[in-house]
């Protein structure tokens, strides 16, 4: 069973989610926030299939809350419920790690799309983001470093940009120690670095860590 968090400063909104959820028995909403500063305590405290995200919140932008989100939990997809319309945040948001945008005013077969798709591993881009996606192209060029790895290009990343050392990271994610020090060797390759110690000044010059 898919466990959902719900992120919402409306209580309406997140009755409704709710009442929707309810009805399909593979999933359930296992914790509901009204914070920015509450979702991350839930998702530091526990394990969570998918985050539905209110882009508005009243103490913390949206976009930083799933920043930090990807920070701290690189895995962990996070869609986008937004009451605002595709071409005004839904490409920023997709760049900064979110598996899908979608308007609140959707219909609930939508909805259930959406979420089936992110729970699947993919991204959901509606036929209008497709659209915005393919006006605005982005160069790799422009994009920031850690932004050109993949997820676990960047897991490994973040790990080694905290301190730990291979054998735990192997450990802590199920691999080898050679499979993690391949990914240490295609990560420092791809950001132009010779060493952990530029890893960890680039990580805390991003913001990526304290």
């Amino acid at each position: 069973m898919a466990k959902i968090l719900v992120v919402d400063d409306h209580a309406v909104v997140r009755a409704g989610v709710q009442q929707f959820i309810a009805q399909r028995p593979e999933w359930q909403i296992g914790g509901e926030a009204a914070s920015a500063q509450d979702a991350i305590r839930l998702i530091r405290a526990q394990d969570w299939d998918i985050v539905l995200l209110d882009i508005s919140m009243p103490d913390k932008n949206g976009v930083e809350v799933l920043k930090q989100i990807k920070r701290e939990k690189p895995a962990l997809p996070v869609l986008i419920l937004s009451m605002h319309p595709e071409q005004r945040y839904a490409v920023q948001i997709l760049r900064s790690g979110a598996s899908g945008y979608l308007q609140k005013e959707a219909l609930a077969t939508e909805l259930v799309e959406a979420i089936q798709t992110v729970l699947c591993g993919h991204k959901y881009i509606s036929h209008a983001v497709a659209e915005l996606l393919t006006q605005e192209p982005v160069a790799e060029v422009d994009k920031p470093l850690h932004e050109t790895l993949s997820a676990r290009e960047y897991d490994i990343f973040y790990r080694l940009s905290q301190g730990e050392a291979v054998t735990r990271i192997a450990e802590a994610l199920c691999l080898s120690v050679k499979t993690v020090s391949t990914y240490r060797s295609r990560v420092l390759q791809k950001m132009n670095m010779s060493g952990n110690a530029e890893l960890i000044y680039y990580a805390i010059k991003q913001n990526i860590i304290d």
